[in-house]
């Protein structure tokens, strides 16, 4: 499987040969959609907490004697009916939102991402990505060149501390490391950036165990 290699003057650089158990395999949308499910409720921060009548300070004391005020009877102000009291089936921090996937469907559903993106004409295969002073406008420049002109995500085969810089102030680029790609932040981006370096790295991390 080829693909057109480019420079970062934007001009076809030659050919890149690409394995066809990532980028070109058939994608199951079912498998696509419960992976996706799975790693927002991974990341799902379970911060929402709601304190119950036994959490509320207060209310050690009976508001009134039980009978003979004509009123109803009340035994603490801490309950739900009262203001201020705690409150009822609400959000608790105890819940627990993570969902199991197995490995190697999530591995599959990250090689049927890339190759619905390779199909579309959604990721640039880049024979050297790199940033001589970590400008924006380097980049900037760049993605011009190559006409990306919607969300873009860098994926770079090593920690490369002056790209990251360089890219950051760019509205809806961001950048990961080859090693570290995963569905989710793969189509939370229309175009791919990938340096040939980068294909290599995915190959040998995610093709490994698949035999």
């Amino acid at each position: 499987m080829k693909a057109d290699l480019y420079n970062m003057k934007g001009v076809k650089d030659g050919e890149i040969t690409l394995p066809k158990e990532i980028f070109g395999v058939d994608v199951n949308l079912d498998l696509v959609h419960q992976v996706m499910c799975s790693q927002m409720s991974n990341r799902r921060q379970n911060t929402a907490h709601a304190k119950n009548r036994s959490e509320i300070r207060g209310g050690g004391k009976k508001p009134w004697r039980q009978k003979g005020t004509g009123r109803a009877r009340h035994g603490s102000r801490r309950s739900p009916i009262w203001i201020g009291g705690g409150a009822t089936f609400g959000p608790r921090n105890e819940r627990n939102y993570k969902k199991d996937i197995n490995k190697k469907a999530k591995r599959k559903a990250l090689f049927m991402a890339l190759s619905g993106k390779k199909e579309k004409d959604f990721i640039f295969f880049i024979s050297k990505l790199e940033t001589k002073k970590g400008k924006t406008s380097e980049i900037a420049s760049f993605l011009e060149k190559i006409k990306c002109d919607g969300s873009a995500l860098i994926v770079l085969p090593e920690m490369d501390k002056n790209m990251i810089l360089a890219s950051r102030n760019i509205e809806k680029v961001d950048t990961i490391q080859a090693r570290d790609l995963n569905l989710l932040d793969l189509l939370s981006y229309k175009y791919l950036i990938m340096p040939e370096s980068s294909v290599q790295v995915v190959k040998e991390n995610f093709l490994k165990d698949e035999k």
